[in-house]
């Protein structure tokens, strides 16, 4: 029996080269692409001073009892050390199941996923009326459009104060309500009401960028389904059915999706309408902000869980919502 050797390399003809171990890949990845590697790395450094390592040692706070009374800090010229614990997981555990969980933990969840809901399907029904209706032929439409956007453009706590004192007891709208004879609410002081206010300011912010979003979703569907469906003897609400809401479907998915992330870490509208003057009304991240911040003394531990929590419960969406947009994907397909 011959073996053809191939006389350049002094290997068999045919045979299999021996596949490189992961340094040699790594060694070789950078060889080839070391310029891409370059360009990459300064964001790499930024994104893991600024997110990975806070995110570590916030998850490190969270398995011990740190507190502002047991850190490390500094009375005037004396330095007191730290003396804080490890304690495993036993926050968690009296988050989620300590004898005041449900006031603690609980009951802002339940209201954070009620406001996530809400905030979302309004942002996306009012967005997506307003953008259909802009995407029709109207005279002047670039200006309705740059007045609907200004919600959008207008800083956070400028839109934030300006609804803090239209909202107040001598406010334009408590004004307005008394100069018809109708009941004036206490928006800023009731359970109730503070809450209705915080999803009111909060739909005002988040529809623009919905409207701006579905907006250049309609404008990429092909005009001449419409006419087809139209010829073929379709309604309008038939040819919004079968035509409008199937083009829309990639940016639908996109946009719902940063909006619960965007409304479940909505800082800034709670913290900003109420302060730390509503306790129903706070959701998660503005409670963990409470606790870490907001009180003495600081719980530095138990916020920081907070912290990890929400990112977990997250996550964890993200994976089932994407799943369940794939399930939905392969069956479309089939």
């Amino acid at each position: 029996m011959t073996v053809a050797i191939d006389r350049a390399t002094g290997k068999r003809r045919g045979e299999r080269e021996p596949r490189p171990g992961p340094v040699q890949r790594l060694r070789n990845g950078l060889n080839k692409h070391w310029y891409a590697y370059a360009m990459v790395a300064p964001v790499a450094i930024v994104l893991g001073v600024l997110v990975l390592y806070p995110l570590g040692y916030g998850l490190y706070l969270t398995l011990t009892d740190a507190t502002s009374l047991n850190t490390a800090r500094t009375i005037g010229v004396n330095e007191i050390d730290a003396t804080y614990k490890f304690i495993g997981l036993d926050n968690y555990a009296d988050i989620l199941w300590g004898p005041t969980s449900y006031d603690r933990f609980w009951s802002h969840f339940l209201w954070t996923i009620f406001w996530t809901a809400a905030c979302v399907t309004l942002h996306y029904g009012i967005g997506l009326g307003l953008a259909l209706l802009l995407n029709q032929k109207l005279r002047g439409r670039t200006l309705y459009r740059m007045i609907l956007v200004l919600p959008w453009a207008v800083p956070t706590f400028v839109t934030v104060f300006g609804w803090r004192f239209m909202l107040a007891d001598g406010g334009i709208i408590n004004s307005g309500l008394e100069f018809l004879h109708l009941p004036t609410p206490s928006w800023l002081e009731d359970t109730f009401w503070q809450r209705f206010s915080a999803i009111m300011v909060n739909t005002w912010c988040g529809v623009p960028f919905m409207m701006v979003s579905l907006l250049g979703g309609l404008q990429s569907i092909d005009a001449s389904l419409y006419e087809a469906s139209e010829m073929d003897g379709a309604s309008a609400w038939q040819r919004f059915r079968y035509v409008t809401l199937p083009g829309l479907r990639s940016v639908s998915t996109t946009v719902v999706l940063l909006g619960v992330i965007w409304t479940f870490n909505q800082f800034a509208i709670i913290f900003l309408l109420f302060g730390n003057t509503a306790p129903d009304a706070q959701i998660l991240v503005t409670w963990a902000y409470q606790l870490g911040f907001g009180q003495q003394p600081r719980d530095y531990a138990q916020s920081a869980a907070y912290g990890i929590l929400l990112l977990s419960i997250l996550i964890v969406f993200t994976s089932f919502y994407r799943r369940w947009l794939n399930r939905n994907d392969q069956q479309l397909a089939i």
